[in-house]
């Protein structure tokens, strides 16, 4: 490698800047290739730890199922995805396009759901920063000159030292990572260019691993560089183009940015509304697509994309409506938004919510503990993704979450947390990245190279809780299809009572080697499965009434 850095160094690349590459390309190691539906198969019958889908329409078989609504808080929705337009909500009260509330609903034109962080003329609040950072800037006018603080603090100024210590964490670590990956990406971008010349590809094209395979490097340098990015794209999935590894990287870095420069005037410019008021106007728009949809889309084909069309992939529900509600940035959302979001979801007919999203603070957290109860009023099943963070959240709380400010609940009853599993029965069985809890996270459910559908008609595979989520969700959808008298705690019931504990499985705590019970990471112990879930439900005599 070192021979390389210099013959490369003759080409104008910075040298420090190809050593800073390699550093980076060389530990990792090659991610095994996994079927694309293994999210969705049997451990005994296939060997992996997925839902044991099939097994559960086969049990379903003859059986007639009843349409279910599910409301998908997130970054929204690609509504001409092939795959999610059949099953899209659609607003039959509202006449598309005249402008005007025809349903009485506060919404104008919300065809297909509503955008909580959208503004005029179609603009979109899509880029945010963290809350702890946002809570930073309001306070700081007030606390960060006092020099003295009271050796016992009230509320106000323990809840300030909270917010800086996380804030100081959270931007530390941004400009440490972003010091490391500047370098990085400038390398990655040069060396891309000589790979796309050889290939002799556009400089808006991108190249994949099969792509290197074929190329006869010419000399030691193209052939040098072709080995750092067989490297790297080895190590990613394997559909990976080096296109979207420079975009992944390039957003990571201006998110990271945000935290370090954050633009604290971008929702006044674009919502235009006071994020510390719940009630304040009607705000947002009707546009549920947009550029940052790539989130609430995948989560949509997890839960309800078309199945057995021979296109894309086979969602877990087969009558589910989605409905999609705005509310995630790329960034931390804003407690109003969520509650509104919830509230929306529940007043359009959703029988479950996914809220794939989470952050550190809440400073209007009495809003979103309205909100839940209001779905729990409603007869609403929210689940939520753990987070990704590899943190034991009965020691550090994530938010949203239903340990509400009141203490009238510390586990309610419609609300499901859920950690990230792997393909693999053994020690890697909890995702490192995922969080746990026995007393905080009820379940896990494949998390781990994943795959859903995808922006403009692709597929795509990630890792995290955010798809753990709603692949539980698709199977609560499941079982309300089947059986509608079922109620959202029986729903919830369901979930967690068919997850049978692996007792005695030894596996890595997440983001550590030690070895723990898989048992002692969530509630149940278990990981989610369609099949047991349907056999449980069928057993059950149904409590739902109408909604209160």
């Amino acid at each position: 490698m070192k021979q390389f850095l210099r013959r490369v160094a003759g080409l104008g690349i910075c040298l420090s800047l190809l050593s800073e590459l390699a550093v980076f390309a060389q530990p990792a190691a090659p991610k095994p290739v996994l079927p694309q539906n293994w999210f969705a198969l049997d451990q005994k019958t296939d060997g992996y730890y997925g839902i044991s889908l099939a097994q559960a329409y086969q049990f379903l078989k003859g059986k007639k199922s009843k349409t279910v609504v599910v409301g998908v808080i997130d970054s929204g929705i690609d509504t001409l995805q092939k795959d999610l337009r059949p099953v899209l909500w659609t607003n039959t009260k509202e006449k598309p396009g005249n402008g005007k509330d025809d349903d009485g609903n506060g919404f104008i034109d919300d065809v297909h759901g509503w955008n909580f962080i959208g503004g005029a003329n179609g603009q979109c609040d899509c880029k945010e920063t963290s809350e702890e950072v946002r809570e930073y800037e309001r306070l700081k006018g007030k606390y960060a000159s006092i020099t003295n603080p009271p050796a016992t603090p009230d509320s106000a100024f323990a809840y300030w030292l909270l917010v800086k210590r996380l804030r100081d964490s959270t931007v530390n670590k941004a400009e440490t990572e972003l010091k490391q990956l500047t370098p990085i990406m400038s390398a990655m971008v040069e060396t891309s260019a000589i790979i796309k010349r050889a290939l002799k590809l556009r400089a808006d094209q991108g190249f994949k691993l099969a792509d290197l395979k074929k190329l006869n490097a010419a000399n030691d340098t193209l052939n040098d560089v072709k080995l750092l990015w067989t490297t790297m794209l080895s190590a990613a999935d394997p559909s990976a183009t080096s296109t979207k590894m420079l975009k992944d990287y390039s957003d990571y870095m201006a998110k990271l940015n945000n935290d370090v420069n954050p633009d604290l005037e971008v929702r006044k410019r674009t919502v235009g509304d006071n994020p510390d008021v719940l009630k304040d106007k009607p705000y947002g728009n009707n546009q549920v697509k947009s550029e940052q949809s790539f989130h609430g889309t995948m989560v949509s084909g997890f839960i309800a994309a078309v199945r057995n069309n021979g296109y894309g992939i086979n969602g877990v529900a087969d009558n589910v409506k989605i409905l999609p509600v705005v509310a995630s940035p790329d960034g931390d959302e804003y407690d109003k938004d969520v509650a509104n979001a919830i509230y929306y979801a529940v007043d359009n007919g959703a029988r479950i919510i996914n809220m794939s999203f989470g952050k550190k603070l809440s400073p209007h957290k009495a809003w979103v503990d309205a909100a839940f109860k209001y779905a729990a009023k409603h007869d609403v099943l929210l689940v939520l993704a753990a987070g990704n963070d590899n943190l034991d959240i009965d020691n550090t709380p994530e938010y949203p979450n239903d340990t509400f400010l009141d203490g009238s609940a510390t586990d309610a009853d419609n609300v499901i947390f859920v950690g990230a599993s792997g393909p693999k029965k053994g020690e890697n069985l909890a995702a490192e990245f995922s969080n746990y809890g026995k007393k905080n996270v009820d379940v896990f459910a494949p998390g781990t190279q994943v795959t859903s559908v995808a922006l403009n008609g692709d597929t795509e595979t990630e890792d995290g809780t955010s798809f753990s989520s709603p692949i539980t969700a698709g199977v609560a959808a499941l079982v309300a299809e089947y059986y509608p008298d079922l109620s959202a705690r029986q729903l919830k019931q369901v979930i967690l009572q068919s997850a049978k504990p692996l007792n005695g499985l030894m596996v890595n705590k997440p983001g550590t080697q030690d070895k723990v019970d898989f048992t002692t990471l969530s509630k149940t112990g278990g990981i989610v499965n369609a099949y047991e879930a349907l056999q449980v439900a069928s057993k059950m005599k149904g409590e739902r009434t109408a909604a209160k």
